[in-house]
Formats: structure tokens, C-alpha cells, sequence
């Protein structure tokens, strides 16, 4: 997928990068499909026509579904078959997605049905194109898929907008379907043999809501490193153990590359320089100590990760799939969600192990005998409560995540009549991922607010100039914390500074690693 300036994204199916999921996910843009994607598109829906022609039996063309899958349908009746199918399994509950991940799954979609193996018309494609054009974003309800056989609850939420049936959000605002096709010039569609069944099975919402994980963990990551090497500093901890050589005789890959960044944030500062003569102490705590071999190998999990999601994000996972050049029809398994499953358990560890160190740390500037500031970095202790309850927030929201961060891909519960009997649940395992994300900014924003009183506690000391740089775009929102005030919106405007990836906009660079570059040392 490639975009330029004035024409907008083109998609050629099975080639999306993580970039292009990435920049979908970041902001809207125009879509255009490859031209060299229709002939394989066409051939497929030809396929299903001659199936239909030749009158067998075929799952999910001219038969029921599921268990149901034995019952002949009549030809006369697959329109209405396929229309049943969307209304009946629009079933979903709670919230809706944000238009973020409705973009990932809308995109996903096109480029999963323009693979050539789902038997779809391209008007079909065309016109859930045209929905995304138009801004105009399916009313998806969050709950509701088990993630096998597919996401089928939600993706036939998105199936109704194409109908012109039920609600969705342009600009943000909720209307009726049918007035937002309306509005932008787009026919509602009737839906042929197979194309309901297409639209609903496959992995897309779970893809989509496990990418969303992941690119907030990446800003997590980026965050927490920049944090910790201010509290490092904050501490007067020391750089040796970020030494290139202890990682190297380990080896692990994520761990060497955290190390080099941890190097080049804390490079040059005046208040590490302070300390390097005299220090009694001989070891710092492992929350210090211990971020590169903590934080790199959550850095290999978030690789591993993306790398499953990327794959999933091309791939085709509806069923049964059309093999146009021999006119056969085979019935799998590819909406089984199991590697996203996988992929985002493994998320939700690496989510909650960043902030379960990050609220270590806090504990560790907070106290006195571990850190050598104030007690609760405030002037005056005993008048003052400082950061003693902003610690409370962080060590109950790091806890919260401990229960969410276990694992959903073991939990399988049968459904349709035991013939969907091993379910992935990587809906749930996806969807979580988002909660967990927010409460682990949080507390890497509490860190945040922290190291930087530690530092204004050194003054006239420095710190290194990324931090030094970090520091002032905190000072920028929140001032020195004086004496007691309400917190709770300098913890806001920390947490949104970790979110919208502010603390390493300046150093992005250092974590080309995390991106599949290595960093210099």
C-alpha cells in the first residue's frame, strides 16, 4: 500500500506494512483499490456463479450455516439467505469501537475480499471503499464475538451500514445509515450468494483491536523508557549497568537494543556526573538497575507480536474460500483467531509489565531512604502529602492490570450446537488490551511527574539533554509541585503527554529498534 499527497492510500491486497496499518490507524485518508486487484476479484465471483449454475450443494452459498450448514436452500431464496444472515448476527452489545479500530477493520476487510478468494462481487469492495471514503463509520458494538467462527457479531454490524440498515458515526456523530448513504451519493447493497457470509467470517475486529494494543504499547514502551531514565537520574542511580558489554555476553537481541537506548537517553548528564566519584552505594534497586533486560524483552514480545498481526492483517480468513482456477470451494478453519489471541495475551503482558515497573520505580523516588529526595518529593512532608497518593493510584491501577493481563486464549466455550466447539476468545483478549493500555499510562505518567520534581530537586544540576527536553515540555503543562494542590489534572496532562507519544517525539530516533532497525550505540 502506497500513498502520496493528492492521491491518497492505494491498497494492493496482501502487501499492507505495518506503517500503512499504522498511519490508517493514526488519521483518516482517501482509499483506492490496485487496478491489477479486479481481474482476481471478478474471476472469484464468476466461480461462485457457476456453483450456483451447476446446483450443488455448497456451505454458506445455497445451504444453511453452521449447524445448520445440511439444509438446502433454494435459489430463489439466497438473497434473502444472505440478508437473514446480516440482520440475524447483528447481535453485538456495549459500546461501540472507536473510529480508529472501525477504520483497521474496514480496511482489513477490503483487503482480505480483494485477495481473490471469497467469491465476492467487486462492487462489494467498491462500495465499503466509498464508506470509508465518505468518513462514514459502522455503529460497531464492542462485545459479542467469541473469535471463531470469525468475528461475526460485530463484522455484520459493519455489514449493516452497506444494507443501509441501523446506525453510523460521521464525524463523530451518530445517525441512521440509510441518510448517511444517502448523503454521500452511495447505494445501498444487495447481497449475493456467499458475499453476506464473507463479510461476516474472518479475523478483521480482533486484528484491528489487537493492532490498537499494540500501537499503544509501542508509546508505552517509548514512554517508560524515557521515565525510567528520569527517575534514574532523579535517583542518582547509575548508567553502568547499561554497559554495551553485560548485555552482549547474554545475547537476548530486544535487551541489547533497550540497553543502547537507555545509553543515549541518559548520555551526557550533569547530575550522573556528580555522583560518578564517592558513591557508597553499589547496586541500585533492580527497577533501576534491571530496565534493559525488563524492558527489552517486553520490547521482543510487542516484535513478536506485530509480526503475527501484520500477517493476519493480509491475510484471508473468511470461509469456505473459492480457488477460481480450479472451480473449487473448500471449507476451513482461517476465521479461528487463535495466533491474534495469542498475540495480544502476550500484549497484555507486556502492557502490564511496564507499568508494574514504572510503579516501582515511584515507590522507590518516593521514599527517602531509597532515593535521597524529600519524603514524598515535597518540601514539607507531614503538611504536605505530595506524591504519596498519586503512588496509591499507580500501585491500584498496576494491579488491576495484573488480573486483566491473564491470559483469554485458554478460556474456550462451545457455541452453535457444539459445531463451533474450540472458540480463541481473542475478541475479549484484544478488546482488554485498551483498558489496560490507559491504566499503564497513567502510571507511566505519575512516574513522569515524579522523576521531574526528583530532577527540580538537583537543580543546579542537569540531566541529559533528551531528558532535560522531556522535562521542559512537562514543566510546560504542569509546574513544580510546591506544596499540595489538586493532582488530578497534572496526572491528566501527563497521562495524554504518554498517549499522544509526546515524551520520546523529540528522541524518536533512539527507538528505531522497536521498529525493526538497530540502534547505534
Amino acid at each position: 500500500m502506497n500513498t502520496t499527497s493528492n492521491q491518497g492510500w492505494t491498497l494492493t491486497p496482501g502487501a499492507m506494512s505495518m506503517a500503512d496499518l499504522r498511519a490508517v490507524w493514526a488519521a483518516p485518508g482517501a482509499l483506492a483499490l490496485a487496478p491489477s486487484a479486479y481481474p482476481v476479484i471478478e474471476a472469484s465471483a464468476a466461480a461462485v456463479d457457476a456453483i450456483v449454475a451447476k446446483g450443488d450443494a455448497a456451505y454458506g452459498i445455497n445451504t444453511g450455516f453452521g449447524i445448520l450448514a445440511k439444509t438446502r436452500i433454494p435459489d430463489a431464496q439466497l438473497e434473502e439467505l444472505q440478508r437473514n444472515l446480516i440482520l440475524s448476527h447483528s447481535v453485538g452489545t456495549g459500546a461501540l469501537l472507536p473510529d480508529a479500530v472501525v477504520r483497521l477493520i474496514v480496511l482489513m476487510k477490503i483487503g482480505s475480499l480483494a485477495r481473490g478468494f471469497s467469491g465476492v462481487r467487486p462492487l462489494i469492495i467498491d462500495t465499503l471503499i466509498a464508506l470509508y471514503n465518505a468518513g462514514i463509520m459502522p455503529a460497531i458494538p464492542a462485545k459479542g464475538s467469541v473469535g471463531a467462527s470469525g468475528d461475526l457479531a460485530p463484522l455484520a454490524h459493519m455489514t449493516l451500514a452497506m444494507l443501509g440498515v441501523g446506525q453510523v458515526r460521521v464525524n463523530g456523530e451518530l445517525m441512521e445509515a440509510a441518510d448517511a448513504l444517502k448523503a454521500a451519493g452511495i447505494a445501498p447493497v444487495v447481497l449475493g450468494p456467499k458475499e453476506g457470509l464473507a463479510l461476516i467470517n474472518g479475523t478483521q475486529v480482533s486484528t484491528a483491536l489487537a493492532l490498537h494494543g499494540l500501537f499503544m504499547a509501542e508509546r508505552l514502551l517509548e514512554a517508560a523508557m524515557v521515565a525510567g531514565s528520569l527517575s534514574l537520574d532523579a535517583a542518582k542511580g547509575s548508567d553502568a549497568p547499561f554497559d554495551a558489554r553485560v548485555h552482549e555476553v547474554r545475547g537476548q537481541p530486544g535487551q541489547i537494543a533497550a540497553a543502547a537506548i537507555y545509553r543515549q537517553l541518559v548520555a551526557s548528564s550533569a547530575i550522573r556526573a556528580s555522583h560518578l566519584v564517592g558513591d557508597e552505594r553499589v547496586q541500585d534497586p533492580y527497577s533501576l538497575r534491571c530496565q534493559p533486560q525488563v524492558m527489552g524483552a517486553i520490547m521482543d514480545l510487542i516484535a513478536n507480536a506485530a509480526r503475527t498481526l501484520l500477517i493476519e492483517a493480509n491475510a484471508v480468513t473468511d470461509n469456505p474460500l473459492i480457488f477460481a482456477d480450479t472451480g473449487e470451494i473448500i471449507s476451513g478453519g482461517n476465521f479461528h483467531a487463535e495466533p491474534v489471541a495469542f498475540a495480544a495475551d502476550t500484549l497484555a503482558l507486556a502492557i502490564a509489565e511496564i507499568g508494574g515497573l514504572a510503579e516501582r520505580r515511584i515507590a522507590l523516588l518516593i521514599d527517602a531512604t531509597l532515593s535521597g529526595l524529600p519524603p514524598f518529593l515535597v518540601r514539607e512532608p507531614g503538611v504536605n502529602s505530595g506524591f504519596m497518593i498519586a503512588h496509591v493510584t499507580a500501585a491500584a491501577l498496576a494491579s488491576e492490570n495484573k488480573s486483566l493481563a491473564h491470559p483469554a486464549s485458554v478460556d474456550s466455550l462451545p457455541t452453535s450446537a457444539n459445531q463451533e466447539d474450540h472458540v480463541s476468545m481473542a475478541t475479549f483478549a484484544a478488546r482488554r488490551l485498551d483498558e489496560m493500555a490507559h491504566n499503564t499510562a497513567v502510571i507511566v505518567g505519575i512516574e513522569l511527574l515524579a522523576a521531574a520534581q526528583g530532577i527540580d530537586f538537583h537543580r543546579p544540576l542537569t540531566s541529559s539533554p533528551h531528558l532535560e527536553h522531556v522535562h521542559r515540555q512537562l514543566r510546560g503543562k504542569v509546574p513544580f509541585f510546591e506544596s499540595d494542590r489538586f493532582f488530578a489534572p497534572d496526572i491528566e496532562a501527563a497521562r495524554r503527554m504518554v498517549l499522544d507519544g509526546e515524551l520520546s517525539a523529540s528522541c524518536k530516533p533512539l527507538f528505531a529498534a522497536l521498529y525493526g532497525a538497530v540502534p547505534s550505540n
